[in-house]
């Protein structure tokens, strides 16, 4: 991969679903090289932005993936050059999990091809990433809903695209999958990749390199995780009800309660 120029951008973007502004000039770009978490409240429009980015809704404005207006990308380039992971992504539970990750390798077959060698190795490679080649001979409708989504990342990495576009991939995974899961997406970007991922996981999504905080549709504030004006935006993006903490070297997100005690 090279590690030089612009991944994907985003310039004036917006979305209207009829009288509700769902986007509204979202503007910022991510490097090669970045891992940038998307984050905000519950409805902000995070996974509508993801979506934009993907090309699978009718956004206005403009989106440019790897320097080109995605408009101009060819379905096929596009989907080689951008892997996507959406939320509730349907597959019939009788497909066994190795042919769910082979979805991600029809960008690079011809029509009516069987999976190549190269396609095997790309899967085999991607459920090994992910801890999941032991069953990858299951059918997804015997997987538990972690396991289930270890597979869909998989599939996502199996099209081996310099841009993963990920909502929610740590959705159903306990913390030592999580913890695989982000080690998946820095190491991704280290190889000069860019991942641009949806977080509801706060305290996680501060490990990547930069937050997108979006709120009621807008961009609250883009910047570096490690900047006391993001971590103070984060903080007013939840009106407050949460803080942030440096605990051993690492930042933590927790909510603020009051304990009333029963008098």
């Amino acid at each position: 991969m090279n590690a030089a120029g612009e991944a994907v951008a985003a310039a004036q973007l917006g979305l209207r679903r009829g009288t509700h502004e769902v986007l509204a000039d979202v503007h910022f770009s991510v490097p090669r090289g970045q891992w940038l978490a998307v984050v905000g409240p519950n409805g902000a429009g995070k996974s509508t932005l993801l979506q934009c980015l993907a090309g699978l809704l009718p956004c206005t404005g403009e989106v440019r993936l790897l320097g080109k207006p995605l408009a101009q990308w060819r379905a096929a380039e596009r989907a080689r050059a951008l892997a996507w992971l959406g939320q509730w992504q349907p597959l019939a539970d009788h497909v066994r999990a190795f042919d769910a990750v082979v979805l991600g390798r029809l960008p690079h077959q011809g029509w009516l091809s069987a999976p190549s060698a190269e396609d095997r190795a790309a899967v085999e490679r991607a459920l090994h990433a992910v801890h999941a080649w032991e069953w990858q001979g299951r059918p997804l409708g015997a997987l538990s809903g972690g396991e289930r989504q270890r597979v869909l990342i998989a599939r996502a990495l199996a099209t081996e695209s310099e841009v993963l576009l990920l909502d929610e991939p740590l959705a159903s995974l306990d913390p030592p999958h999580q913890a695989d899961v982000l080690a998946l997406m820095r190491a991704h970007a280290a190889r000069g990749g860019a991942v641009v991922s949806v977080l509801h996981e706060l305290s996680l999504a501060l490990a990547a390199d930069a937050l997108l905080i979006i709120k009621d549709g807008r961009v609250l504030h883009h910047g570096e995780c490690g900047n006391r004006e993001t971590q103070q935006a984060l903080v007013q993006a939840f009106d407050g009800r949460i803080a942030v903490h440096e605990v051993a070297g690492r930042f933590a997100v927790l909510p603020r309660v009051e304990i009333h005690t029963p008098q």
